[in-house]
């Protein structure tokens, strides 16, 4: 039970490599095109934080419902929690590229455009930093208390340590619901302050908590087949699709329901959204992000046979993970740039930020037992079966 995580020399060579890349690509992009490079900065980091915070969100909610069928692979999201302080170095330093992305950022084109000029007591340069400030500071205090409260439960065990992890996971929902939603208005849906969807946020969140969950899955996978996780079976696969195949109708109905709404109400100041994206190159991501999110899980998942099959969850949880970079990627992209593109710029953002995910996930994985070993459901967990 008190058995850790060990990542070889190997591994952090990746890792080091990987943001190396991303140090290139960056570089690269500041010297020839700043506007494509803030974008992708974006992209990726909202990208990894979504995962981070969906995990988190996967944590809490397993000690509201007090499910004991996942009490074994808690360390995953709790690790997973760990690189949230990065992502906000990362979108503070963000401030020097808002006039890149954002069109209300500029005092100019407000003073002459009545709509963001309404929108201008909300959307300007301080209040937005200060909301972002703001945010982060919630979930990075909020997080570590909760990591803080797993590590003592792993020494002292008991009820009332878990009611403690189960009162402060419902602070916690609660707070991410409210801050996250704000957060995607903010830092994606006011990309193009003209467009708003009242599902955005809603959209965004589901988004997070389905890919977020998907990870956590992958990463249990691995370390199954890496030796550790024994006791993992068939049944904690079957749960782990449950989740997967439920949240893709929640993201399939939501992402159907955006467009349908604007489709039929027609207003021009809604469907400019989408005529973005049926031209230039752009329609096959709106395609590919309903195929690849909703279509392919959902069909994939309805046996339960496959939902059991580990080589069969493991290739949705990667392409659940290709999904959610496409799902971002349509959402940003279009208002930035002309036609889509892929190059060192987007290669080498995304690397680098991929190794400094892995690598503050690894260091946060490695400094506790891959076992919560005083859980009060744990002996549940490690016998999981379904009748």
């Amino acid at each position: 039970m008190d058995t850790k995580v060990i990542f070889t020399k190997k591994f952090y060579f990746i890792t080091y490599g990987l943001m190396g890349l991303g140090v290139i690509g960056l570089v690269y992009g500041f010297l020839t095109d700043t506007h494509r490079t803030w974008a992708n900065l974006l992209l990726n980091n909202y990208y990894f934080l979504s995962l981070a915070l969906g995990a988190a969100f996967f944590f809490s909610l397993q000690y509201i419902t007090q499910s004991g069928w996942s009490a074994m692979f808690r360390r995953i999201p709790e690790a997973l929690m760990a690189y949230i302080p990065y992502a906000a170095i990362i979108m503070l330093v963000m401030f020097f590229g808002l006039h890149d992305i954002y069109h209300w950022s500029h005092e100019d084109a407000v003073a002459h455009d009545e709509l963001l000029l309404h929108k201008s007591p909300y959307l300007n340069i301080p209040f937005f930093m200060i909301r972002m400030v703001i945010f982060f500071a919630a979930w990075i205090l909020l997080t570590r208390y909760l990591r803080k409260l797993s590590l003592q439960e792993d020494n002292l065990g008991g009820q009332v340590m878990f009611e403690k992890m189960e009162f402060w996971s419902k602070i916690f929902i609660f707070v991410l619901a409210l801050t996250f939603s704000m957060a995607s208005f903010d830092w994606i849906m006011s990309i193009d302050a003209h467009w708003y969807s009242t599902i955005f946020a809603f959209k965004n969140f589901a988004a997070a908590f389905y890919h977020g969950t998907s990870l956590v899955a992958l990463i249990a996978i691995i370390l199954h087949k890496k030796g550790y996780f024994k006791d993992m079976n068939e049944y904690h696969l079957l749960d782990f699709s449950r989740y997967m195949f439920g949240l893709s109708i929640i993201w399939g109905y939501l992402y159907f329901s955006q467009f349908a709404l604007i489709w039929f109400g027609n207003i021009p100041e809604e469907t400019i959204y989408y005529a973005k994206r049926w031209d230039n190159g752009w329609m096959v991501f709106f395609y590919a992000n309903f195929i690849i999110n909703w279509f392919i899980p959902f069909i994939g998942l309805l046996p339960q046979k496959l939902d059991k099959s580990i080589n069969f969850v493991y290739f949705i949880c990667i392409l659940l993970l290709v999904g959610l970079y496409t799902d971002i990627f349509e959402q940003i992209m279009p208002d930035v740039a002309t036609r889509p593109q892929f190059g060192l710029i987007e290669i080498g953002v995304f690397a680098g930020l991929a190794g400094l995910f892995l690598f503050a996930f690894s260091k946060a994985l490695v400094k506790a037992p891959l076992i919560a070993k005083n859980h009060p459901y744990l002996e549940e967990s490690i016998h999981h079966h379904i009748h």
